[in-house]
């Protein structure tokens, strides 16, 4: 039977095999660590004596693709969320607190209460954000929307580091547009945030692992691929430095890799090279501290993190779009964070507790006009060479909704050409 190559153990590259075992076809994955999951991923962490993620991840209802693909490894039931919207946050230079709650319908009812709308926000300052609907190609966030606007601060700016991992002076206006169209603008329903209830690896990889051995894959860690063998329009060997796999008739290869690498090993591709980090700390608590609500997450305003995550003893901060935070030692970073921490928890500030400071420095691509424009299709010039990431042309942000799209659609590619 032809095999399908898959290099690449992230969350694309698991998608796509999983894809594929499920319909019987024979999959080899390959992957250059140790582990898989690529930047979605758990690991114990001796200094805090637990396990943790490498970065915060949150779903939403609408992610459509993420959530079968939870379904179909067997942990639908590992996310945990609010049975309704609500995203609360705290402002931490004024200590104002807030829910954003949507309404239940397409219509945003909740803006024109002036009890549930953000505080010292105008509904005119809601109904801008339909200038994000009709941006042209090159315009950002910053081009449609006021920086100066109250809402910018406690809504905009929130909004767009956190969907497009990007600054708004620079993101994407119609990218963000897409992800509002998405999910606040069909209700409540469509944005209810899930978080994996025991961390990422439980839930989104060590099930597809599972699933992708028990119907008949093959797994190989430790293998870096290094160059591909193309010739006469087809892909016919991938050199791995110590073996190289050749490709028999049949055969196909999907590299589920990082824009950068893909580009470097595919000759003419125009990846998106420029990327943008996201710095994140998990911090063992004194004690455990409940959030608004009993949700576990809550945004933050006004210091250095965005979103704080809790898991019994540990909070985990997040700082997207990093650029500058990320070049600081990690001590300093600790000791900023946990400053966040303690005002958003109401917490001594004094004792400093452990804290694991992790750099994610290509998180992601950055989310701008110019570099939407290099995203790759999932098809190459060579028959049987597909690409996969949360970089190529999904329609959406490099999010895990986009990776596993990717995954997805090469498989479908693959079945089609079979």
């Amino acid at each position: 039977m032809p095999r399908v190559h898959v290099v690449g153990a992230g969350l694309a590259g698991l998608a796509c095999a999983v894809a594929l075992v499920k319909v019987g076809r024979r999959v080899v994955l390959y992957e250059a660590a140790a582990q898989a999951g690529g930047r979605c991923r758990s690991y114990h962490d001796a200094k805090l004596g637990c396990a943790i993620d490498n970065g915060n991840h949150l779903l939403l209802s609408a992610n459509a693709a993420a959530l079968a693909y939870l379904s179909e490894i067997g942990a639908r039931d590992s996310l945990v969320g609010p049975a309704r919207a609500a995203f609360p946050f705290v402002d931490l230079k004024t200590g104002a607190r807030w829910t954003v709650a949507p309404s239940r319908g397409a219509i945003p009812w909740w803006i024109f209460s002036k009890t549930r709308r953000i505080p010292g926000t105008r509904l005119s300052s809601y109904l801008k954000g339909l200038r994000l609907a009709v941006a042209g190609p090159e315009a950002t966030v910053a081009d449609c929307l006021d920086p100066a606007d109250p809402l910018w601060e406690r809504f905009w700016e929130p909004l767009t580091v956190a969907a497009l991992n990007t600054r708004p002076e620079e993101a994407s206006a119609r990218l963000l547009w897409l992800v509002l169209k998405e999910s606040f603008a069909k209700g409540e329903a469509a944005c209810r945030p899930l978080i994996a209830r025991e961390g990422l690896g439980p839930s989104l990889v060590e099930p597809a692992l599972a699933a992708i051995e028990a119907a008949g894959g093959e797994l190989r860690f430790n293998a870096r691929l290094r160059a591909l063998e193309l010739e006469e329009g087809r892909l016919k060997g991938l050199d791995f430095g110590a073996e190289t796999v050749a490709l028999g008739e049949g055969d196909w290869a999907v590299l589920a890799l990082p824009p950068a690498a893909a580009g470097d090993l595919v000759p003419g591709l125009e990846a998106p090279r420029a990327a943008r980090p996201i710095v994140n700390a998990h911090i063992r608590l004194p004690a455990p501290a409940n959030l608004p609500g009993d949700l576990p997450f809550l945004g933050l305003v006004g210091g250095t993190a965005d979103w704080l995550f809790m898991r019994g003893g540990i909070a985990s901060l997040t700082v997207s779009a990093a650029e500058t935070l990320a070049e600081e030692p990690s001590e300093a970073i600790a000791a900023k964070l946990w400053r966040d921490t303690a005002a958003a928890l109401g917490l001594d500030p004094a004792p400093a507790p452990p804290v694991r400071v992790i750099k994610e420095k290509r998180a992601t691509f950055a989310q701008t006009p110019a570099a939407l424009a290099r995203r790759a299709p999932a098809e190459t010039r060579w028959a049987n060479l597909l690409l996969a990431g949360d970089w190529t042309d999904t329609g959406y942000p490099a999010t895990i909704e986009s990776a596993v799209r990717s995954g997805k659609r090469a498989a479908e590619l693959v079945m089609a050409g079979a």
